[in-house]
Parts: structure tokens; sequence; C-alpha cells
């Protein structure tokens, strides 16, 4: 989940203008991120010599054939990107562990993914999460409208934060134009994603995340013994109160329940019910429905293998705790009046915003206590996570905008369009991308974070809903699906349209803003929203008609074990299939002599055929037949085509079940320990 977190420092300050941190990466920094780089660029290449990439399982979901430890860390690093390495780190050193609750809430739900959800995709068959509702509910109007509303996410926040916090990190570092280096870093992902297709993604993903770990983990230990260990921790962060300070305010003195995780249902910024509750539905939509997320399940061989990757990125899930919110902490501690300043003039000379300059504290750890070499190890951690979040997003985008959007429109294109057409659309999100710095500017750095919470915050909940009614309610229907989500996202957006206009105050200002925004806590909007979202669900589908079988059948958790076809339905096919057989063998006969006389023109067209359009089919792993047979458009797939088993192993299925239990076990000590 994405924190609430506030980005504090204005990347559209000048590279002379750019607040120092530190001493600027030496030679031997920029030596390990060029290497860092081409092993990037190694992997996503060797991932896509080994995998079939002309198909639309091969590209969009990696042939699925991923074992658990790719895809587990796939789906760590997919959801860590550069703006938790700011983002949680800079609520850490002004608030406290409070945020935290976000990570351990999608802990949770990344098993309920794999355990509950992951059993009824895989025994649909389908591609897509708006394909899903699709199948499940009828119609093309509830999938059409979760298509735009997923891409507008991806495109509009996910891709503008991470975006964002990356070249907020690369510039006070590296003192780099902006542009520069988003469109040096986003052609790098355009390489290997769009070449590569979600394998590539999958197996880059698991290298940077082992970066990743091993850089934050060394900037964890250099952090604790520059402040003097735990103890220094836990005694040092109530007393980091800048010397500038605003008087009669609150502005700079840390929060009393600073290690608490469960705080004030009323007064505080994380009210504990909420924490329990209204984080928990966006989770859900993030873990448990999002393409992002899914789609790497979906790519695992076996249910076993999508257990144990889910196993896999909830015991990482622990790490940012330690290895990125803490140091944060240290950071407040150790640069309090930099980090932690409460002055806007003092903010403003600091980091660029008179806001405040928490977010500075990771880019100050990493700037200030680390030698050379290191320095440049924890540049390639940041932009492994922009990278590798990037990546991810562009692959799902991807996909469901071919499968969902293109293939409604072109219900016959060809495994070949579609694989063009999905090539394609990862260049387009690049470009939209690289638009989308100037609205990232002038959005006044620390602002734009905020408001992204608040656009993820009412507009998931709904969508959350519909997911849950379809997959555990087989008297769910279109009418109530499309009517409820209708409504929830238009109070929702009402709701986010207000905290635009009337933006939280600052702690010197006085707050005057509407009740609905004052008195009601946006975790608490979220709990009432997902209640009027299911009173509408279940009141319109009891008053309209009851969902058709085929809309149920391997649709539900109650009938994912159904029969996979009728047998009608199955001697239809074969019929179908032993006509065209017959039918085939009589053109066979009179297109021989045909086919033999255009052999030597075909066979002269692939070898006139220019080498740099070979390399290019090659690049995009995608299979030219002689004599331009992939012009010719084929009738897609029938939906069903192939359908992966439920069964597992029984040994393999006691050692995930056991480390299932393990896990909650752990979580739940965790979690009352801080609570």
């Amino acid at each position: 989940m994405a924190l609430d977190v506030a980005f504090t420092a204005d990347p559209t300050t000048s590279s002379s203008q750019s607040p120092s941190l530190g001493e600027a990466l030496n030679t031997v920094d920029i030596v390990v991120l060029v290497v860092y780089f081409l092993l990037v660029l190694a992997v996503g290449f060797w991932s896509m010599c080994r995998t079939k990439r002309s198909t639309v399982d091969g590209y969009f979901l990696a042939g699925k054939n991923m074992t658990w430890w790719p895809v587990g860390a796939s789906l760590f690093a997919s959801n860590i990107g550069s703006g938790h390495f700011i983002g949680l780190a800079g609520s850490g050193a002004a608030a406290g562990i409070g945020a935290i609750a976000y990570e351990w809430s999608g802990l949770v739900m990344v098993l309920v993914l794999a355990w509950v959800f992951l059993p009824i995709y895989i025994a649909s068959g389908v591609t897509t999460m708006p394909e899903y509702l699709q199948k499940r509910f009828g119609g093309r109007r509830t999938q059409l409208f979760i298509t735009v509303l997923s891409l507008f996410i991806y495109i509009f926040t996910k891709i503008s934060v991470d975006i964002y916090a990356g070249a907020l990190f690369i510039q006070l570092a590296l003192k780099w134009n902006i542009y520069v280096a988003v469109v040096l870093l986003l052609s790098i992902t355009a390489l290997y994603t769009v070449a590569g297709g979600l394998a590539a993604v999958i197996y880059t993903d698991a290298a940077q995340t082992a970066i990743m770990l091993v850089g934050a983990v060394i900037l964890t230990v250099f952090s604790f013994v520059e402040v003097g260990g735990w103890n220094a921790l836990l005694e040092g962060y109530p007393t980091s109160i800048p010397s500038v300070r605003l008087p009669n305010s609150t502005c700079g003195i840390p929060r009393d329940d600073a290690f608490n995780l469960f705080r004030h249902p009323v007064t505080s910024d994380l009210p504990w019910p909420g924490v329990i509750i209204g984080m928990t539905i966006p989770s859900m939509w993030y873990w448990c429905s999002d393409q992002v997320i899914v789609q790497r399940s979906l790519a695992s061989k076996t249910l076993t293998h999508a257990k144990g990757g889910s196993l896999l990125a909830a015991y990482m899930k622990f790490l940012p705790f330690f290895v990125i919110m803490l140091p944060g902490m240290i950071s407040r501690i150790l640069y309090t009046d930099e980090v932690a300043c409460a002055d806007p003039d003092v903010c403003q000379q600091v980091c660029g915003n008179s806001v405040g300059c928490s977010d500075i504290a990771y880019a100050k750890l990493v700037m200030q206590l680390l030698p050379g070499g290191l320095r440049g190890l924890m540049m390639a951690v940041m932009i492994a996570a922009l990278m590798s979040s990037l990546t991810s997003i562009f692959n799902s985008s991807s996909t469901i905008f071919t499968m969902d959007l293109w293939k409604s429109f072109r219900s016959r294109a060809s495994e070949w369009e579609l694989m063009i057409v999905g090539r394609l659309f990862v260049l387009v999100l690049v470009v939209l991308s690289v638009l989308w710095i100037p609205v990232v500017q002038a959005s006044q750095g620390g602002q734009l974070f905020i408001y992204i919470q608040s656009i993820s915050t009412y507009l998931q909940p709904p969508v959350a809903i519909i997911f849950l009614c379809g997959c555990f309610w087989k008297r769910a229907n279109e009418k109530g699906a499309f009517w409820g989500l209708i409504i929830g996202l238009t109070i929702g957006c009402i709701r986010m349209v207000l905290d635009f206009v009337y933006p939280a105050p600052l702690c010197f200002e006085v707050d005057d803003r509407p009740g609905v925004l004052k008195y009601v806590h946006y975790l608490y909007f979220s709990m009432l929203l997902s209640f009027i979202t299911l009173v509408v669900v279940v009141v319109i589908s009891l008053a309209t008609e009851e969902p058709r079988p085929e809309q149920i059948t391997r649709l539900t958790w109650f009938t994912r074990f159904d029969p996979l076809e009728p047998k009608e339905q199955v001697f239809t096919v074969e019929r179908e299939i032993t006509t065209a057989s017959s039918q085939t063998g009589t053109t066979n006969g009179r297109e021989a002599e045909k086919s033999n006389a255009d052999s030597a023109s075909s066979v002269s067209s692939v070898r006139s055929q220019s080498r740099f359009l070979s390399a290019v089919y090659w690049l995009c792993g995608m299979e030219r037949r002689a004599g331009g047979d992939n012009d010719i458009p084929m009738a897609p797939p029938p939906p069903e085509q192939v359908i992966a088993s439920l069964e597992e192993k029984p040994h393999l299925q006691r050692i995930v079940n056991v480390n299932l239990l393990v896990c909650l076990a752990v979580t739940a000590f965790i979690v009352g320990y801080w609570a």
C-alpha cells in the first residue's frame, strides 16, 4: 500500500540551488551504478532468451511457468518503489511508526490473495482482473469501467509518485537535470519491458530485490552504529526538537504516540479503528484485485508456487520497518534541524519547500554516512526501486489495455496484433510519464503525495467491494455491481474534490475546513464508503434477476471446483474440430500444388528481409512466418483455452500451510508488541 506521507523537497529546484546533503558521488560510486545497469540489462536479456514471448500467455503471463521465488521477489519489488524509501522514511521521521500499518496490512492481504482469491482467478482462466468481472457479471460496461479506472490510477498516481520520488533522490545526489534522469531511466526500463514481457519484468525484479535488501541493510547498520544503538533511538527520538520553531505551536515537536501503532480513535493522525478496518479495504483492493499484483501470481506454474511466492513476499514485508522506517527516525535524531525543520523559512533554505523537509531523511543518511562505493550502491537501490515499480506498472497497464480495451473493439485480433499493441502501449506510457513531470513540478512537491493517498482511499473501496461480492456471493449480479461501483465512486470523488479544494492546514494554521473533512478521517470515510457500496450492491442484486449459471460456474469460491464445461458444449466443440479437420484435409489436397509453387518465392522473401528487421523481430520475440501469414487475422483462442489446475501435492501443501500459520503468528506478535 502507498503511505500517507508528504514529499517536501522540491525537484523544480535547479541544480545550482539543489540542497547539499553531503559529498557528491565519486568515481567509485559511478562505477557501481554502471555495473548495476549492466547487471539489470543482462538479467533482462537472459530472461528474454529463455521465455517464449510471441504468445499472449508468454508475453503477458510469462508462460504461466514461474516458480515461487521470482514470483515472491517480484511481488515485493513491485510494491516497494522509490516512493517507499523516500516516503516511509520521511513518515517515520515526521510522525513515528504509525504508517508501517500500511505495510503490515499488506502483509496479511498478500496471504489472503494466495489462499482465498487466487484459486478463484485460476479456476476462471482469466488474464486480467477486468476480464474476471466480465465473466462473473456478464456485459461489458463494468469491465470497461474498471479498465479505464485502473489505467487512470496507474498513470496519474502510481507512475507519478514513483517518478517524483526517484527524480527527487537522483537530483539531490547527482545534481542531474530531472528530465535527463527520468528519460534515461524510462528508456532502460522500456527496453526490456517491451522486449521481454512479464518474464523479463519478474526476473529483473528478483535481481533488484536482492540489490535493494543488501543496500538497505547496510545503511541500517551504519545508521544504528552512528546513533548509538536501539536504546539511543528510543531515547533520542522524543527529544529531537529543532532549535528554531514557531512559538505557540506544535511544529517540530515529536508525537507522544510516535512508537504506538494503534493511536487515539478521534484526535490522532491514524486512528486505530481506521487502521484495522478502513485501511484493510483499500489494501484488499491493492493486493487481491489489482492487476499489477495479481498478474504476478497468475504467472506461477502451480497454485502451490503462487502460495510460496506470497509467503516469500509476506516475510519480506517485515523488513521495511527495520530497514526504511527506523533509519528515517534515526535521521531525524542525527540531523534534527534539517530533517525536522519547523520554521517555514528554514525549511525553504534546507530543501526548497516551506512545508517541511522530513522526506530528505533517507537521502541525508545515504549522502552523509556511507563511504564511496556504498553511496553508489544506495543510488542503485533507489533506482532499482523506481525501475521495478515502473516496469510492473507498464507491463500490467499494457496487459489490461490490450486484453480488455483493444480486444473489446477488435474481437478477432490475431496474437500478432495483440503483441504489437501491447508493446506499443508501453511506449505510450513512457511518453505520458515524461509529459507528467511538469504536472508533478507544479504540484508544490509536498502536497502531491497526500493527494495521491486521497485518490487511492476514495477510489479503491468501491472496487474492492465489487470483487468481494463477486467472489463470495453467488447472488450478486451485474446491475448491483455496476450501480454499486458508480454510486460508490461518485461519493468518493466528491470527497476527493473537497480534499483538493480544502487541503489540510499546516501545524501553525487554523483548521477552517468543512466538518466532513475536519471531523471525518479519511480512513473512517473509507469504512463508510465501503458500507454504502455494499448496501447498494446487495439491494439492487436482490431486486433484480439472478445471475445465469455460466456467470457462477468456476467464478466464485463455492463453485471453483465445478466441471470445466457442460458435456453438450464439449460435444459441440469436438464436432466443430472434426468438421474443421475434414475441411482442412480436402483443402490441403487442392492447395498442395499452389503451396509448392509459392515456396520458392516465400524463401526468397525471407532471405531478402533486412537484417535490421530481423533483429527487431528477435528483440520483441515475434515469430514471423514466411509468406506474411501473420498479416492474416486469426480468431482469438477460446477464453478458457488453458486453465491451471487447483490440485496441490499434499506434502507441499502442508509445507506452505505450516508457513502460513508461522507468518500469521509472527505478524500477530509484532503488531501486538507495537500496538
